[in-house]
Parts: C-alpha cells; sequence; structure tokens
C-alpha cells in the first residue's frame, strides 16, 4: 500500500519560516518525481515546487527565492523548507508522487495545512 505522509504544517506569523516533510512508503522513491503542492479556497492546486530525477527542480514563481525542495531517498523524504512566508502562502500543502513507466503512476498525500497570518 502507497502512503505519502505529510508533516510540519502549522500557524506561523509572516517572515518566519516551517519546513515540511514528506514521508513515501510502498514505492521505490528514488524512482519517482516528487512534488509539492498547494491548495487555497476558490483557488486551482498550484505547483510550488517539483523535484524530478530526470529534468531536476522547478519552482514556482511565488517560491523562488524563499523555498527549497529537497528529497533524501535514503529516508523516503520529500522535504519544503519555506523561508520568509507570506500571508498568500496559506493553504493546504500536498506532497505528490508520480512516475511514466510503461503505464502512469501518481500518488498524493493527505495534506498539511500552513496558515501565515498575524
Amino acid at each position: 500500500q502507497v502512503q505519502l505522509v505529510e508533516s510540519g504544517g502549522g500557524t506561523v506569523q509572516p517572515g518566519t519560516s516551517l519546513r515540511l516533510s514528506c514521508v513515501a512508503s510502498g514505492i521505490t522513491f528514488s524512482a519517482y518525481g516528487v512534488a509539492w503542492y498547494r491548495h487555497t479556497p476558490g483557488k486551482a492546486f498550484e505547483l510550488v515546487a517539483l523535484n524530478d530525477p530526470l529534468t531536476g527542480i522547478t519552482y514556482s514563481d511565488s517560491a523562488k527565492g524563499r523555498f527549497t525542495i529537497a528529497r533524501d531517498n535514503a529516508k523516503n523524504t520529500l522535504y519544503l523548507q519555506m523561508n520568509t512566508l507570506r500571508p498568500d502562502d496559506t493553504g493546504v500543502y500536498f506532497c505528490h508522487a508520480s512516475m511514466d513507466l510503461v503505464s502512469h503512476y501518481e500518488y498524493w498525500g493527505q495534506g498539511t495545512q500552513v496558515t501565515v497570518s498575524s
């Protein structure tokens, strides 16, 4: 059974930092492209950052320079270091893993809430 379990969300003040973690099980983690998405009510899912074994790392414009995505394949864990948080970073952050190998495989975590508010 595949599981992606996020943690690290919370309520913080603008300008502070958070680190999200996503622990994967049931997949060969190193073979997957892994990403963080954000969902805000009334808006579409937004790709925040992607770490793909073939294409490398990609950030959304809002994340560039403030967020860092990293993976530890030995620990089957994906991280998102978020610095200088702003109120518009508020949302539910989801971990996502995908791979194309004959078939398309993709999995989602349950999400972790991040609220940036003074």
